[in-house]
């Protein structure tokens, strides 16, 4: 049964968070993506922040315990499929296509396109979306790299251009990433520079001119460090903003996915010490416009 989940869930889903991925990446090998069950948390505060009540679970008729939850985030152009998870006890009884369904349904009666950024290591998810209609429109490289204490001490001409972001550059950066990637988003760059819990950060990239060409948000919480969303026009403007961003890490390993057919930032990024540690797919299902610049997406909140 699909229901929308309720504050008594939270709890829960945090719970299923954290065992359904850490799961996943333990039957490949690898360690656990989450460290405590308490700084998942932060995902279902941020998602109930920006869009209460967009989230739906599948609960178990006779148990009532919950197989699965998906956010979504509904945007003026477009809908965003957010973070996706069964629990593994309940694997291959259909869950997430029926999590899926429930958001693409609600899409088309919105007619609005549905955007997401998967994992292109996870074949299950990937052949999910793509049964689903959803088409890969750009690869990322995800690359972390270790921020020393004291900064990421780096000559970046392009730098001079870069100062924090402020309210008044928000109509600008909307105006921009529909420009380059032809979506509006709003309120998440309004709450990213509030920044009300005291875990985001936001760089712009100011031309000489005064025009806003560039944006980088990130998150810094013991849950999620990551950098994005943001969009600029050029190579050495996502430069100068990941370079801002880090720094804005400092002590800590964040995350950030660089499009691999942008080979300048790919090649500066290895030169600071990076490393690659997973690919994924911007995918849309529907209309999409084509990428016009530089996108660096994440997965907090999503937008492919």
């Amino acid at each position: 049964m699909l229901r929308p989940m309720s504050s008594n869930d939270i709890s829960e889903v945090t719970d299923l968070i954290h065992i359904s991925i850490n799961y996943w990446y333990a039957v490949y090998g690898r360690g656990p993506l989450f460290g405590s069950i308490e700084g998942t948390r932060v995902f279902c505060d941020v998602y109930e922040d920006l869009d209460p009540g967009c989230c739906v679970v599948a609960e178990h008729v006779d148990t009532k315990r919950l197989m699965g939850s998906c956010f979504y985030h509904p945007r003026e152009t477009h809908v965003s499929l957010g973070i996706m998870n069964v629990h593994p006890n309940y694997f291959g009884y259909g869950v997430a296509n029926q999590l899926l369904k429930h958001i693409t349904d609600f899409a088309e009666k919105e007619s609005k396109p549905v955007r997401l950024v998967s994992s292109a290591m996870n074949l299950e998810s990937f052949s999910l979306y793509t049964r689903a209609g959803f088409v890969p429109r750009r690869a990322f490289q995800d690359m972390l790299l270790t921020v020393p204490e004291a900064g990421l001490d780096v000559d970046i001409p392009e730098s001079r251009h870069v100062r924090p972001a402020v309210a008044g550059d928000i109509p600008a950066m909307v105006e921009l990433e529909n420009q380059i990637s032809g979506i509006r988003r709003e309120k998440d760059y309004r709450y990213f520079i509030e920044n009300k819990h005291g875990i985001w950060h936001t760089s712009v990239y100011e031309a000489e001119s005064g025009q806003i060409e560039g944006f980088l948000s990130s998150v810094n919480h013991p849950g999620s460090n990551l950098l994005g969303p943001g969009v600029c026009h050029t190579e050495p403007q996502a430069i100068a903003l990941i370079h801002a961003e880090l720094n804005a890490s400092k002590g800590r390993t964040p995350v950030f996915l660089v499009p691999i057919d942008c080979p300048e930032i790919v090649r500066t990024m290895y030169s600071w010490g990076a490393r690659n540690c997973e690919l994924h797919f911007a995918q849309v299902r529907g209309e999409c416009q084509p990428f016009n610049g530089v996108v660096l997406p994440t997965f907090m909140p999503e937008t492919g």
